[in-house]
């Protein structure tokens, strides 16, 4: 596996890496995660991955951020 890219973006660390011809993005924030892959076929370049942190891609992956986020601490509530 190869590290493409890794930084924080609105405290939400970014993963790429490169693997088994995809490319495997991960969102991790706190205790939760979101990965993604994407065939390396259906990208042209690398540089063309940046609309995964863009955008309304991105703006969706702070949604679902906050849900997991509110699912977790209710069920842990639950304990």
């Amino acid at each position: 596996m190869r590290v493409v890219q890794e930084f924080t973006q609105e405290d939400i660390r970014i993963s790429v890496f490169s693997w088994n011809n995809k490319y495997i993005i991960k969102f991790e924030l706190g205790p939760m995660e979101q990965t993604f892959k994407i065939s390396e076929m259906d990208v042209l370049e690398e540089a063309d991955l940046k609309t995964f942190w863009s955008g309304d891609f991105f703006e969706k992956v702070k949604i679902r951020f906050k849900e997991m986020g509110l699912s977790f601490r209710a069920e842990v509530e639950n304990l």
